[in-house]
């Protein structure tokens, strides 16, 4: 599985309704509302890296109000759920 972090730059007054959208599209499994540079974040999850290119301008910088993105493709993913469940192998209960 490949992911992708597309941070989303938007019109300002649309962007719970932009959000809605590309939060809606297949390929994305969540959509963040920040502050800062961007108003948007989404993490995009695809099996090939093509579909990239299918799911981020072929979809999401489609939506109207969507103004640019940045995108940026993990090599590896690391989190807390990860590490108990390598340091629980071959422990029992």
């Amino acid at each position: 599985m490949i992911t992708a972090i597309v941070l989303i730059k938007t019109s300002v007054d649309r962007i719970p309704e932009i959000a809605e959208q590309i939060a809606s599209l297949d390929s994305v499994s969540e959509v963040f509302s920040v502050t800062g540079t961007y108003d948007l974040i989404a993490m995009v999850r695809v099996k090939e890296h093509e579909d990239l290119a299918e799911v981020i301008p072929g979809r999401i910088s489609k939506i109207p109000g969507v103004e640019g993105t940045d995108t940026h493709v993990a090599f590896r993913t690391y989190s807390q759920h990860d590490l108990e469940a390598a340091f629980s192998i071959g422990l029992d209960g």
